[in-house]
């Protein structure tokens, strides 16, 4: 075990973010630090669904420095911050007490040992594997060509932007050393030698990786700090998808049983009173989709897989008329029911994450998050 220190924020959030990449997340959502100073000493965290007024009220009680939630508490750009609106109080409030906040939603979701590999294995599922990966192409290479003394500010510049990140690694590239050679037209400034001479400068091939809805972004920043009027780079489509990384998950039961039986393992595992169900209570089950939250954009997808049926939350009445028509059989636990273990399997990871790392920190899960939904 290593030696202990003060631990910080940023060092929760570069734990976060090793685990569950930012970059993994949906390009909507809001995932990481929602409020907090990254230089503050934690000791106590809570882990959380939501970042209810209440919850965060119960953090601060317990003397929690940190709340982490799945659900971000800022979702949209805010125009303004006062307490006369429900997001507004709840950033009063935290800031007030010195309670940072922090978000994992579909980073979450998607990655590795997440909320869906959790969702699968509380349904006692064998050989899980995600439902939806990311489409090929989605990863693209980015070969930048830089003077070798402006070669680590430009890195640095992209990194920040999205750039480099391979499953839970970031900062990754490749360099080489080489020589650029190039003659300056009539109309150039150029930051290197003079208008009609032919150059040779020591340049750096940098390459990394970028996704598609990150390149915008990345291109701007390298744009902004690599010295050249005309910046020398390539973008190379690569056809690499992480094996293991995607939305859903999809795996089989122990033994073959029927709807009636999966859908009583479904209520006790999830601690469900109740459930939507599209098919027949004797359809045969085997072959099991899931997806934490919201799912019925994986309708499809399950069926194509072969999936006899799809566990799931928030379907719609037209949805579930899309999956009778496939012969794709839905079961609807709530979108609560189906993501309310993520506090405590969280924590518990975490808190072996930060023993190995000799972090004196207690983690604790939110009391009595509900469904807000009652059957009655």
């Amino acid at each position: 075990m290593k030696k202990s220190h003060a631990t910080r924020l940023q060092d929760l959030l570069g734990l976060l973010n090793s685990n569950y990449p930012q970059h993994l997340a949906e390009e909507w959502d809001n995932v990481g630090l929602q409020t907090g100073d990254l230089t503050q000493e934690i000791s106590k965290i809570m882990v959380a669904l939501e970042p209810t007024l209440s919850t965060v009220n119960r953090a601060i009680s317990t003397n929690c420095q940190l709340l982490i939630t799945h659900h971000p508490l800022i979702f949209k750009p805010l125009k303004k911050i006062t307490p006369s609106d429900n997001t507004g109080k709840i950033l009063f409030h935290a800031i007030r007490n010195n309670l940072a906040i922090i978000s994992i939603h579909t980073n979450l979701d998607h990655a590795a040992d997440g909320l869906n590999d959790w969702l699968a294995a509380t349904l006692h599922l064998h050989n899980c594997k995600p439902l939806l990966q990311p489409k090929s192409g989605e990863l693209l290479k980015l070969v930048i060509y830089v003077p070798r003394v402006d070669a680590d500010k430009v890195a640095n510049a992209i990194f920040k932007a999205g750039a480099g990140k391979v499953g839970n690694y970031d900062h990754c590239s490749f360099s080489s050393i080489g020589v650029g050679t190039f003659r300056a037209g009539e109309g150039c400034n150029p930051h290197i030698g003079s208008i009609g001479t032919d150059e040779q400068v020591e340049e750096v091939r940098l390459e990394t990786i970028v996704t598609r809805s990150r390149l915008k972004r990345v291109l701007e920043q390298m744009e902004k700090q690599h010295p050249y009027e005309e910046v020398a780079f390539d973008l190379i489509h690569i056809e690499n998808v992480p094996g293991d990384v995607g939305l859903g998950r999809i795996g089989v039961v122990e033994t073959k049983q029927s709807l009636k039986q999966f859908a009583a393992v479904c209520k006790q595992a999830l601690n469900c009173p109740a459930l939507r169900v599209v098919g027949n209570e004797d359809n045969s089950i085997t072959k099991v989709a899931v997806c934490s939250g919201s799912g019925a954009m994986l309708i499809h997808e399950a069926a194509r897989k072969g999936a006899d049926v799809l566990v799931t939350g928030d379907i719609k009445y037209h949805e579930a008329l899309t999956a009778k028509e496939l012969g794709l059989t839905l079961v609807d636990a709530g979108h609560f029911a189906t993501e309310h273990i993520m506090a405590s399997r969280l924590a518990e990871k975490l808190t072996i994450q930060s023993q190995k790392r000799g972090w004196e920190l207690e983690y604790i899960t939110a009391p009595n998050e509900i469904d807000p939904f009652t059957i009655i």
